[in-house]
């Protein structure tokens, strides 16, 4: 990992009764993928690629899903992606300036500030988040519960989260969960573009199988999270008894910073399977939940494992004793961050100088405004993004290039189907 009104009883209405037929379409082909990121690859290092849309791609082989075409453009047509921000107390201002880093008219906004951040906190960012021209798109969640970072009350206002965006946007193509501690490494414009050449069915998540020392800490224990049934944050307390390993289902772990297609949200959240239901119930009991759910989810529908990519497009830094959380992120990693081709950056303090240095040599963002990119035509003004062009016309930078060649390995025949679900 809004003034919008706040989500009352008619955003948090149970969702209405809906079945999905089982898509019977074949797999993306991972070869024309790759094709076409190569592609772009060559037209982002083209002079010209900053200016004009790329030539259309190549013709689809059989039994490939076309990707849609925008008429209005030579290139496939943006997709659109629905962002949850989530903080706690102390984190309004944190999520305003990812929203702005992060912003463009195109995608959805959800920001959600846990019930232990204040009132007053969390309608100072609904005015601040909505005070921009053309921010219909930006939402703040009304009445949020209290989400301990190790419970499943975290995971309870992800799956929240992701049940208002299902219900407020009916075309958005992949979900993205940001925590406050995040940042972008490209520019919306640099994200939009690139995806645009990939299928809309890939999940991106980190995953394993491989449980080791968490069995004994995070698996077996059982927990019960107060957050769950109480109106104060209060910490999660261990159970004597210990649970046995699943043999119904193999279980996964990784990383909570997900982006996952719409198709398996609808199925996690109002999909006829039962399987999600299962496994929330599950790990309501378990340490740390949301790094474990979707991954589990993923890989145990025969639906959807193989749309898995193990990668969640987010650089972090571990060692040895960061087990539990990624190390801090500063001004010494900047080099391995914008080298490493990914799309976010994962933990980073509170004004960092490395923020104002991603967004003035990355971003070429400016203080409390949005990235620019193809929509702002506010040309000559000291807030280009004052005034919206089409938001169908994207502007790459060279960050693209990095985010499209790490893109093209992971869909490499060999990467793909050899780092999934193992």
């Amino acid at each position: 990992m809004q003034p919008s009104a706040p989500a009352g009883p008619a955003a948090t209405a149970a969702l209405p009764l809906a079945v999905f037929p089982k898509d019977t379409r074949p797999l993306p082909c991972l070869l024309l993928s790759c094709l076409l990121l190569l592609l772009l690859l060559h037209l982002l290092s083209s002079p010209s690629s900053s200016s004009s849309p790329p030539p259309p791609p190549p013709p689809s082989p059989p039994h490939h899903v076309p990707l849609p075409v925008d008429a209005s453009s030579a290139g496939p047509a943006p997709p659109s992606l629905a962002f949850l921000l989530t903080g706690s107390a102390g984190d309004a201002d944190r999520l305003l300036r990812l929203l702005l880093a992060t912003y463009h008219p195109r995608n959805l906004y959800l920001l959600l500030l846990d019930g232990a951040a204040s009132a007053g906190d969390r309608a100072r960012l609904a005015r601040q988040a909505r005070a921009g021209p053309g921010r219909a798109n930006v939402h703040v969640v009304g009445d949020p519960g209290f989400a301990n970072p190790r419970g499943a009350s975290t995971l309870a206002a992800t799956l929240h989260g992701a049940s208002l965006l299902l219900r407020v946007g009916q075309d958005w193509d992949w979900f993205v969960h940001l925590d406050a501690g995040d940042y972008p490494l490209v520019t919306p414009d640099d994200l939009l573009h690139v995806l645009s050449y990939i299928p809309k069915d890939l999940n991106f998540i980190q995953h394993t199988s491989y449980i080791g020392w968490r069995e004994s800490r995070q698996i077996r224990p059982i927990v019960v999270d107060p957050g769950l049934y109480l109106s104060s944050r209060t910490d999660i307390f261990y159970a004597t008894q210990k649970r046995e390993l699943p043999s119904a289902y193999k279980l996964f772990t990784g990383s909570s910073s997900v982006i996952l297609s719409r198709k398996f949200i609808e199925y996690c959240i109002i999909g006829t399977d039962n399987l999600p239901r299962t496994m929330l119930m599950y790990y309501t009991n378990m340490p740390l939940p949301h790094r474990k759910y979707f991954q589990t989810v993923l890989c145990n529908s025969p639906e959807f494992n193989r749309t898995v990519v193990n990668h969640d497009l987010h650089y972090s830094k571990w060692d040895s004793s960061s087990k539990k959380e990624p190390l801090l992120l500063t001004l010494d990693d900047v080099e391995n961050m914008t080298q490493s081709g990914v799309a976010f950056g994962t933990r980073f303090s509170m004004d960092d100088p490395v923020l104002n240095h991603i967004d003035e040599e990355i971003l070429h963002r400016q203080p409390e405004e949005p990235a620019p990119g193809g929509w702002c035509i506010g040309v000559g003004d000291a807030s280009p993004c004052s005034v919206s062009g089409n938001p169908d016309v994207l502007r790459p930078g060279p960050a693209a290039m990095k985010l499209a060649k790490l893109l093209a390995q992971r869909l490499t025949y060999r990467n793909f189907y050899s780092q999934q679900c193992n």
